[in-house]
């Protein structure tokens, strides 16, 4: 299998090991991996601030530039998110756009997501000895639907105990610009997400998506 490797702007700027270490995998995994020079932002940010027309552009681009990708892999389900769940309607009036988008989010996959259910891997021989908690990530859960497959990998995790935190369904505050929009608001959300990560007892915070874990 062939898989285009779709990096996120964190990613690209701030987490570059985040990247590195999913192409390790996926070819530990035996999986060939490419990567599409041609990709940028999806656009999520400028949707998600009412940007319709700038968004749509960045779109353009990212429909272009997977548009021969066998499937498309993210480590972010949040812009996998944007993908699958907004492209669609950014096109709804251009019926040859809104066709194209749909075939790239079919073949558009969460990192977990891609491992569990199309690879069909829970176990990566992967060991860590300390208790972790999981956090759920909003576009993961609410657009994408998928909630299972990283809790199916750690569960796997040799000398891992996993702990359930209380309120998983609670947004961590970050929300792309509205922790700049509205600060006081975010950093609240994300005390009480704190609160509520330190009552586990929780060595180790584990996520799907840089930005909540940045936040």
């Amino acid at each position: 299998m062939r898989v285009s490797l779709f990096i996120t702007c964190l990613a690209d700027q701030l987490f570059p090991e985040v990247g590195m270490a999913t192409v390790r995998l996926l070819r530990h995994l035996g999986v060939q991996v490419d990567f599409p020079e041609g990709q940028t932002c999806c656009g999520q940010a400028m949707w998600n601030s009412g940007f319709h027309a700038e968004a749509k552009a960045l779109a353009r681009t990212h429909l272009a530039a997977f548009a021969d990708s066998e499937c498309i892999v993210a480590p972010s389900g949040s812009c996998a998110g944007m993908v699958r769940g907004h492209y669609a309607e950014l096109f709804r009036e251009e019926p040859a756009l809104l066709e194209r988008a749909r075939q790239v989010a079919a073949r558009t996959y969460e990192l977990s997501e891609f491992l569990v259910e199309v690879l069909g891997v829970e176990d990566l021989g992967a060991a860590y000895r300390g208790r972790a908690v999981y956090h759920n990530g909003c576009h993961m859960a609410r657009v994408l639907g998928v909630t299972e497959p990283p809790l199916r990998l750690l569960r796997r995790g040799r000398g891992l105990e996993l702990a359930e935190m209380a309120r998983q369904d609670l947004c961590c505050g970050f929300g792309g610009t509205f922790s700049i929009k509205q600060p006081e608001i975010s950093v609240a959300m994300a005390d009480e997400k704190i609160e509520h990560l330190h009552a586990t007892g929780a060595d180790l915070l584990v996520g799907t998506d840089a930005a909540c874990l940045m936040q």
